[in-house]
């Protein structure tokens, strides 16, 4: 997806809010938008999700399945919460039975499926966030837009939806997100670009540099088993992972051309799985970049090296594949 020299403005002699801003939105990465409040981070991500037309320039390749949270979910709606989300599920293409069996999904892995069957001006504010960030995975979109969805969430939520993040990226698609925390999806982003006087530029700074790829380690694979190795800091759920990391990731800093998020100067953690390197996404798609190569002795394993910052999302994202964990460890790994 692409916008090329869009501007937007309001009336036809309002103010430009944006103007020229050329953008590439390639599948399978993961964007995030900054900016202080009112430079127009709203507007550009209701042009990306197509909400609004651009008054100058044009947008193409937006994928037919786009997913949109605005900033103010419109809450007191004539529908219970379940009977909205199949509606839209409709909407976007599913069958009622499909959208039925989505929705129930989505409001209990949100924490909101007890409220099902509440009418939606009746939810509470968090409730109706939970709502609100269910409908944008209804359908798998191929584009997913959100405009601070992770605000009034509880903490289960916010880490669910930051889990289904991940999966929608490891999954091919594309996510722009706009957010007050800046530590929401830390060292994850493939770019981040700041909203500042009407221009889009990339904020190459606040993106961790990728580092020269370290060498194959060999490494001993037993079978294929269903446990996994792993350090005592780290813990390995049915759908999530978790890695012990620095207590502070450092930034990288450049001067010249696009930076991408890659295996940052923090320690490395080497993850085996099952299948060829033909059967993964490629580097540049999946978390942190990491350094792919073949295992040891041709035994059929992957061996994936990535920062130890970026471990926890390649992690879930392996797991959303249904990848099988042989190994995961920082042993061994050269700095």
């Amino acid at each position: 997806m692409r916008l090329e020299r869009v501007g937007r403005r309001h009336g036809l002699r309002g103010p430009w809010v944006l103007r020229e801003v050329d953008l590439d939105l390639p599948a399978g990465t993961l964007v995030r938008v900054v900016g202080t409040n009112g430079t127009g981070k709203s507007t550009l991500l209701r042009l990306v999700a197509g909400v609004d037309a651009p008054t100058a320039g044009r947008v193409t390749g937006r994928p037919p399945r786009t997913a949109y949270v605005p900033e103010r979910f419109p809450a007191a709606l004539p529908f219970t919460a379940v009977d909205y989300l199949v509606h839209l599920g409709r909407i976007q293409g599913l069958g009622t039975a499909a959208a039925r069996a989505g929705a129930g999904e989505w409001l209990e892995r949100f924490g909101a499926g007890e409220h099902a069957r509440t009418a939606m001006a009746e939810l509470s504010k968090g409730t109706s966030q939970k709502v609100a960030v269910a409908q944008a995975f209804l359908a798998d979109p191929s584009l997913l837009v959100l405009d601070e969805a992770w605000t009034g969430l509880d903490t289960g939520a916010r880490a669910e939806l930051d889990a289904a993040v991940r999966s929608r990226r490891a999954a091919g698609g594309t996510v722009v997100f706009v957010d007050h925390d800046p530590r929401r999806l830390e060292g994850e982003p493939s770019a981040v670009y700041e909203v500042r006087d009407g221009r889009v530029r990339e904020a190459a700074d606040l993106v961790a540099p990728i580092q020269e790829p370290v060498a194959p380690i060999p490494a001993s694979v037993g079978p294929a088993s269903a446990s996994v190795a792993r350090p005592a800091s780290a813990s390995v759920g049915p759908a999530s992972a978790s890695v012990a990391r620095p207590a502070s990731s450092p930034v990288g800093h450049s001067a010249s051309g696009p930076v991408r998020a890659g295996v940052g100067p923090w320690p490395r953690v080497r993850i085996i799985v099952s299948g060829g390197p033909h059967a993964l996404p490629p580097p540049e798609r999946l978390p942190g970049h990491p350094v792919v190569a073949p295992g040891p002795d041709g035994d059929g394993t992957t061996v994936l090296t990535v920062g130890a910052g970026h471990s926890d999302a390649l992690l879930s994202a392996l797991l959303a594949a249904s990848r099988h964990i042989h190994h995961l460890g920082s042993e061994g790994v050269r700095e």
